[in-house]
Formats: C-alpha cells, structure tokens, sequence
C-alpha cells in the first residue's frame, strides 16, 4: 500500500499532544521476550509500521501475541520454532525492518543459534553490523556471513562471559550483546556501551526479569549470567523523537503547543538543543509548553562564531532529531552549521527544502548550511517523496509552515515511526489529507 500525504500549509496548531511510547525501545524490548519461555506483559506500544512488522516476525516463531489494550500486549515465547530461520518468508519478514537484527542476541542467548537476512529499514546510509557480530564472538559465539543469500548466520555451543570493549556504543549492537551476556556463563563486562535511556529500560526490564546487570546509565555494564530469565511487565517510556519533532513543529508553524508527559528527565541535551535555536520552552511538571514564537533567534557561540548542531551518543544530540532542526533553522534568524556525523546520507533531502525556497548550503554529505529566513518569505508548497522517517516527518513539517499546497508521497516511511501522525496533527489544527493506493 502506498500512502501519499495532501498537506494544505499555513498551518496554526494549538492545544495539547501526547507522544507515543518510544519506537526505538519497542524495537528492543519485544526482541527480548525471547529470552523466555514465560508471558512477558507490555504496555505503551507504538501502534506504527515497524512495530507491527516486529510482532508479525514474533508470531511467525510461534510467539503467542495478546493485545489487551490498543497499545498493551502479552507475548509469550515458549514454543520457538527455530525451523523458521531457514524458510524463504523469513528472508521476507527479516529483511523488511532494521529492528529485526536484534532477534539474533536473544535467539543466541537461549537456544544457541540464529540467522538473520540483511535487514532494511531507513536509507540513510551504512550501517555497518561489525559491531554486533564482534560482540557476540567474543562470547564463544561463530560467526559467517553467506554473501550468495545476502544471510549471517551465528551459533554456540555455550556462551561464556569476558570483557568486550566494543568498538563504538551501538545501541542496537549494545542491546544484542546484552541479550546474549545474560544467559551466558560467568561475568561480562560490557565497556563503550550505549547509554540511551531506551537500552537502560531493557537492562531494568532484563533485571526484572531475574537478570543481573550492573552500571546500568553508565558506559559500562557489568553482567553476571545466569541460567533462566522469568515474566515481568514493561512500560515503554515516551517517544523522545516525537517530543523533539513536537517541539520543532509547533516552533516552526509559530504555533502554541502543549506536549503532555514529555518523559522530561529522559530527554537529554533535546531541550537545550532547540534552545540553541531560538526556541522557548516552558518545564511544567511534565509537560513541555512551547509557546507561540512570531520569530526566534539562533545563537552563537561565546565568541560570536556560528554556532553549530550536531550529534552524538547520548546524553548528547541524537541523531533522529537532525532532520528535525535543519528544518527549523530555514525560518530562524541567523546561521546554524548542521553536522550530520553518523549517517552519510541523512541530509540529502535537503534539496527539497531548497525547492521550498529555504536557504540552505549542502557543504558535504555530512555538513550543511542553513541561512535563516525569519520568516520574510514562507516557504512554498511543492510535490516530494520522503526518503527515510525523520527526513518524511521535516518534510511534513516544512509543508505545514509553507504557502499552498504540498503532495508528501512514500509517506508510509513517516507511517513506520508515527502513530496516525496525520489524525493526531489534524486535531491540533493541521489539514493533511490521507490518499491511499495499491
């Protein structure tokens, strides 16, 4: 199915907006029931794309799956049908999502084994597994890559714990190798790890369920393994990249927004971030309350240089909100460096905005320049293709600032990271348009 959005601009938001559960957690935390043969209850699921990829690939195993709510489920894995790995829909439903490869820690972890197809998910570049696959060898584990059918495939007769420093703080690549270290034998330490407030709730959701992990919020998690791993009940927490783009949204459109409970002591350098931009947010509780900005200022730096956004492993800048602050930086007043430092390709949607009338210098697939318009001509609606989530949802957000008409076509992208995003939108005051196709 196709989805094209009509999005009519000049759009004024108003009233209150409640993120999602956190896509990027619900990805690791449904990997992990796995671990167990017991009912593992989750609540806060984000209803989008991804996720429902996910559980179908659950299900496909022989998970058995409960929806107890509109976003709470029960998952239950005590019959895995490992035979799976090795039928062609496999190849199919693995290499439909990113989120998938994070099903090998856990398979490696309690039954010794598992494959996994070159997974999809956005096109923003290399996103190199090394670090996955290293992790896991360092466990006992062996690996092999069969480049004819494009398949890895890792196994071990036992685990045993060691120290890993691993050669960059993947989140992902933390999470497989956490998944695999607590049902391994002895103690791991895990040094260089990812530290987001996503892979801390899996390390208190694995300790939950009978786990012993140490350092969690730290760089370095220390893990002791042990032989089984019960039931527990998890709540996602909200959706950091919603909060973010919910911020530069109602910035950007110089709407009055309020973002009901943001998940505020989880949100890192997010809020300071767009402060840097010029934008005023208000702390109540926690709830985010942005006001209506006629204009907004970027800063500079001490010595009056241009200043520059970018980002970085956490608690820094995440990379999922750099698409989001390009596209607020057009109708500032001043000049922001955007410095994409992960992804080589994330800022080539760039072209797009320059279609809309922004200012915008592309220095290199890394850098771009952005010259504010504050807001002395708005940018104009246009025809577009989203290329990936985060760039999908700037587009949609540019198009809600500009004059007349814009057609947002491959927006089911936007649809893999965003509940009903359109429906949620509209109710604020925007006026997008849902066309579907075969």
């Amino acid at each position: 199915m196709k989805t094209t959005f009509e999005v009519t601009g000049n759009a004024k938001l108003s009233g209150s907006i409640t993120p999602q559960g956190a896509k990027n957690e619900a990805l690791q935390i449904l990997c992990a029931v796995l671990l167990t043969p017991e009912p593992i209850t989750v609540h806060a699921v984000p209803d989008i794309l991804d996720v429902r990829k996910l559980i179908e690939l659950l299900q496909s195993f022989g998970v058995l799956v409960e929806k107890l709510a509109p976003n709470s489920y029960r998952f239950e894995a005590k019959d895995i049908n490992l035979d799976y790995l090795s039928e062609s829909s496999f190849k199919k439903q693995g290499s439909a999502l990113r989120g998938s490869v994070m099903i090998i820690g856990a398979l490696l972890g309690r039954f010794g084994k598992a494959c996994l197809p070159q997974p999809g998910g956005d096109k923003i570049g290399r996103r190199r597994l090394d670090t996955h696959f290293r992790g896991l060898e360092k466990l006992g584990a062996k690996f092999t890559y069969h480049a004819d059918t494009q398949f890895y495939q890792i196994e071990a007769q036992e685990l045993t714990g060691t120290h890993i420093l691993l050669d960059e703080p993947s989140v992902t690549g933390t999470a497989n190798v956490l998944m695999a270290a607590v049902l391994a034998k002895g103690k791991t330490t895990l040094y260089n790890a990812a530290c987001e407030p996503y892979l801390q709730q899996l390390c208190r959701m694995l300790n939950r369920m009978g786990a012993n992990i140490r350092g969690v919020g730290s760089n370095l998690l220390e893990i002791e393994g042990v032989e089984y791993l019960g039931g527990t009940t998890h709540t996602m927490l909200p959706d950091m990249i919603e909060v973010g783009s919910f911020i530069g949204m109602a910035a950007l459109t110089a709407s009055e927004l309020t973002i009901k409970n943001a998940g505020v002591p989880h949100l890192g350098m997010i809020v300071d971030v767009f402060k840097k931009l010029g934008i005023q947010t208000q702390i109540q509780g926690d709830d985010i309350f942005v006001p209506a900005q006629p204009h907004y200022q970027i800063e500079t730096f001490i010595d009056n240089s241009v200043m520059t956004i970018y980002d970085a492993p956490w608690p820094n800048f995440t990379p999922d909100l750099i698409s989001i602050a390009l596209v607020v930086a057009t109708q500032a007043k001043g000049t922001v460096l955007i410095h994409q430092k992960m992804f080589e390709s994330r800022l080539f949607f760039v072209d797009k905005l320059i279609d809309m009338g922004a200012q915008i210098i592309l220095c290199d697939p890394h850098r771009a320049t952005v010259i504010g318009l504050d807001r002395r001509h708005a940018l104009r609606g246009i025809q577009m293709t989203s290329p990936d989530i985060r760039a999908g949802v700037a587009l949609l957000m540019a198009a809600l600032s500009a004059e007349g008409k814009s057609i947002i076509r491959n927006a089911e992208q936007i649809d893999r990271g965003y509940e009903r995003i359109d429906a949620r939108l509209n109710a604020l005051g925007a006026n997008i348009k849902r066309i579907e196709e075969d």
